[in-house]
């Protein structure tokens, strides 16, 4: 199960597809692409073992890199494309890397970035910066077979920091080095979503996030064809569904939400009926929204519960969900445990912490603080959010522990809140925090996108307060709406909350964000 091998076999067919242009690379081109960039690893004195960083947007040499390194031994650590400078420098600095990759989207950034990444070689794409080697030059000059000594490497991601500085999950590189081993994720694909040959997977999220690159390289390992957005356009995904007669997917909730707030003359205008699967995760969906998706597009919906640690997965299908509206389903990989903050198990239908055993092994690198606040005494290991499992062991999310408001000693989730006020048909998104309060310690704070910007004002809070409290209890319900023209999120649909309580805590006067 690799590239490798289906270059062998089926060196035309289509292993990447750009879904904006066409553009199209066979297995046998990408099984010579990722040989060149092997080669030049080496040449530059990489071993296994070594890591490298890739800051790049959607491009198609991001396989070639990630396929090369994979094949080199190496560790490859996938950057935000949007980061400044200064957060570049860190996670360079951070994971090791002696080696940087850039691209013309991020040429700007990189430019600042020359004399603070003097020690390490410095490679870009489709541009020309100072101080920086052409990648294309480089790697066209070596050879397209493969190195002499292939060893398996593997992705080393950070986390998007909405809490706090990014960490590095560090995993060990796989013990089998056969750069064919099987994987996990692969045999997950193949059990649970029936991925291989004849998949042809819509990748529309950014490929610095864990699930686009660890599930779109699993499609290549399988033989199966991936059709990548360069940036995600709700119809546009929907146009690349019917023109490439899209079989299966990989999505988050926001771009679920995006997509339903498209106008039913667009929503009916193109052909879905290819998709059988839609999968989804990197944050829970709103009842309301999946409802609609599944009443939308059929029981196709897939929805896993995973964090880029590989400690555990949970799964649920349509059917599934259906009886279960809002659980993240059972485990498929580790065993569920909900715990007390002292560590102890609790009965079923108890909220705690969520922890798996028996799962993936991992640390946050160069954070061994981090890594022991993790793990509890049995050894099993959490992301750190909050849930319940019910009697049929079915996960379901509250949210996680570092977004709990405690408002007069009641601990209030966020995510409940958000869930109701993302259906208002006026509410693009939304996030919710606890900002401060001198009687109550917090109070609740909803920061609102409009789909209309010109409706923010008190008559729109007044009604989206009125929203709330149809469903939601008087301590749930906001003391405080304020709007903003966008909420500042990654591209992979992530919310970075930390930025939202920065501005509360350190100025809490403004009404407009």
């Amino acid at each position: 199960m690799h590239p490798s091998v289906h270059a062998a076999l089926t060196p035309d067919k289509p292993a990447l597809i750009v879904a904006e242009t066409g553009e199209t690379i066979s297995f046998g081109a990408l099984d010579a692409r990722s040989n060149r960039a092997a080669h030049l690893f080496r040449a530059q004195g990489l071993q296994a073992g070594d890591t490298i960083a890739l800051f790049l947007d959607n491009i198609p040499e991001y396989y070639d890199i990630a396929w090369g390194a994979q094949r080199a031994g190496l560790f490859y650590v996938c950057i935000p494309s949007k980061l400044t400078a200064p957060e570049v420098d860190y996670i360079v600095r951070d994971s090791g890397a002696t080696l940087v990759i850039a691209s013309a989207a991020t040429a700007g950034v990189a430019g600042q970035l020359t004399s603070t990444l003097a020690d390490c070689t410095r490679l870009i794409i489709g541009a020309a910066v100072e101080g920086w080697l052409p990648w294309r030059a480089a790697v066209a000059a070596m050879p397209d077979i493969a190195i002499a000594d292939e060893r398996a490497g593997i992705d080393m991601l950070y986390s998007s920091g909405t809490t706090g500085r990014p960490k590095g999950v560090r995993v060990a590189l796989p013990e089998d080095p056969a750069i064919a081993a099987p994987t996990v994720l692969a045999m997950l694909a193949q059990g649970l979503y029936r991925l291989g040959p004849d998949t042809i997977y819509l990748s529309p999220a950014p490929l610095y996030h864990a699930a686009p690159l660890r599930w779109s390289m699993t499609v290549m390992r399988l033989g199966g064809t991936v059709v990548m957005m360069q940036s995600f356009d709700p119809e546009a995904a929907l146009a690349a569904i019917e023109r490439y007669r899209i079989n299966a997917s990989q999505w988050v909730p926001t771009h679920f939400v995006r997509l339903l707030k498209l106008d039913a003359a667009t929503r009916g205008r193109y052909d879905l009926s290819s998709l059988k699967v839609a999968i989804h995760a990197a944050a829970p969906c709103p009842v309301p929204v999946k409802e609609a998706m599944i009443a939308w597009w059929g029981p196709v919906l897939y929805e896993y519960y995973a964090g880029s640690e590989g400690n555990g997965l949970t799964t649920i299908d349509s059917v599934q969900w259906l009886s279960h509206k809002g659980s993240v389903g059972k485990a498929a990989y580790g065993a569920l445990h909900i715990c007390d903050e002292a560590g102890n198990e609790v009965p079923a239908g108890t909220e705690g912490l969520v922890y798996f055993s028996g799962g993936g092994v991992f640390e946050y690198h160069n954070d061994p603080a981090k890594t022991a606040e993790s793990t509890n005494a049995q050894g099993w290991t959490t992301l750190g959010d909050i849930g319940r499992v019910d009697e049929e062991g079915y996960l379901y999310l509250t949210d996680r522990k570092s977004f709990m408001i405690i408002s007069g000693g009641v601990n209030i989730y966020p995510q409940e809140i958000e869930n109701r006020l993302i259906t208002h048909p006026r509410v693009a998104d939304v996030a919710v925090i606890g900002g401060p309060c001198p009687d109550m310690g917090e109070r609740v704070i909803a920061v609102v996108q409009p789909v209309d910007m010109a409706e923010a004002g008190e008559r729109l809070a007044a009604e989206l307060t009125a929203w709330c409290r149809a469903e939601l209890s008087g301590v749930k319900t906001p003391r405080q709406i304020d709007f903003a023209a966008e909420l500042p999120r990654a591209p992979t649909g992530k919310l970075y909350k930390r930025l939202l309580r920065d501005r509360y805590w350190g100025n809490s006067d403004s009404r407009i964000v």
